[in-house]
């Protein structure tokens, strides 16, 4: 709930199980939750548990997953275009979206795989696209800003963070490279030891996709090498300079990405950093209150 409750969303009872960080397997914890409600020390509002008795968030809380639905929808039908660029292995949605919640100022959040040695190729094919979104406005649909290849599937970060993000991951498209991330990304359950990965038995594998594959063949030889780590350099100057401005993005968070040949990512120093620390301070704070006796680390 501590977690959670730093971008103020409330859990269901199932949810407080789901990311115990504790296993809960035989675990009641109806009760001691309805301890915690009865002696007010945490709230039951709407079939939601907070910290905090404000019916606005329950509200807020289900109104914004009836949005994701729809959004949802509009994400599937997004990465199904996506996954046809070349060198695209596999998508999946993450953020707020992956977690079921949307708001009018949502962004589409994707995380994706792509072959080994082609990162950059892919990637700068999908932003260039990306920009023609800014004609129509439609850019915050589009916000492509995790990328592994296939030869480094294993999240380096390991921590509360990235095992929420890992573990919520919704698999959009893909040809097996989703399941290979999984497989590789076991470490999560020593963080979150209820919760599993998300099943893709249903997602698109594509189809024939001959065109995909045609251009994939023009560029599966050294020159295609070359090419992808001349994108890499570009991208890594042009983010170099963005950060030594201390550029903020439009939700006033510092800009950066890590550039290397197997994986682009946010740069870890910032926003993550920033809500570890904050989810630590929590704690302490919960500790030092009556709730801590029923808090387990």
């Amino acid at each position: 709930m501590a977690y959670f409750d730093m971008f103020n969303y409330p859990l269901s009872e199932r949810e407080i199980r789901l990311f115990l960080p504790g296993d809960a397997s035989g675990v009641a914890i109806t009760r001691p939750l309805q301890q915690l409600v009865l002696k007010g020390r945490i709230f039951y509002i709407d079939k939601f548990y907070s910290l905090h008795d404000d019916p606005l968030l329950a509200k807020k809380r289900s109104i914004g997953n009836q949005r994701a639905e729809t959004d949802l929808y509009a994400a599937y039908r997004i990465s199904k275009f996506l996954f046809k660029f070349p060198f695209v292995r596999g998508i999946s949605i993450s953020g707020s979206l992956s977690k079921g919640f949307a708001d009018r100022h949502s962004d589409i959040d994707y995380f994706i795989i792509t072959a080994q040695g082609k990162l950059w190729i892919a990637r700068t094919l999908l932003h260039l696209f990306k920009k023609l979104s800014y004609l129509y406005g439609a850019q915050h649909r589009y916000c492509m800003n995790y990328f592994l290849d296939e030869q480094a599937l294993e999240i380096e970060e390991k921590n509360l963070f990235t095992a929420v993000e890992t573990v919520t991951l919704l698999p959009m498209c893909g040809n097996g490279a989703q399941k290979e991330f999984f497989a590789s990304n076991t470490w999560v359950q020593h963080y979150l030891p209820n919760c599993r990965f998300a099943s893709d038995d249903s997602y698109y594998t594509g189809g024939s996709l001959k065109i995909k594959k045609g251009i994939e063949a023009l560029f599966n030889n050294r020159i295609g090498d070359q090419l992808d780590s001349f994108f890499m350099k570009i991208t890594a100057g042009r983010w170099d300079k963005k950060e030594r401005k201390h550029e903020l993005n439009t939700k006033g968070n510092r800009m950066g990405i890590i550039c290397k040949k197997h994986c682009c990512k946010p740069n870890p120093a910032y926003f993550q950093v920033e809500i570890l620390r904050k989810y630590h301070e929590r704690i302490s704070e919960l500790k030092s209150s009556n709730i801590g006796e029923y808090y387990a680390d």
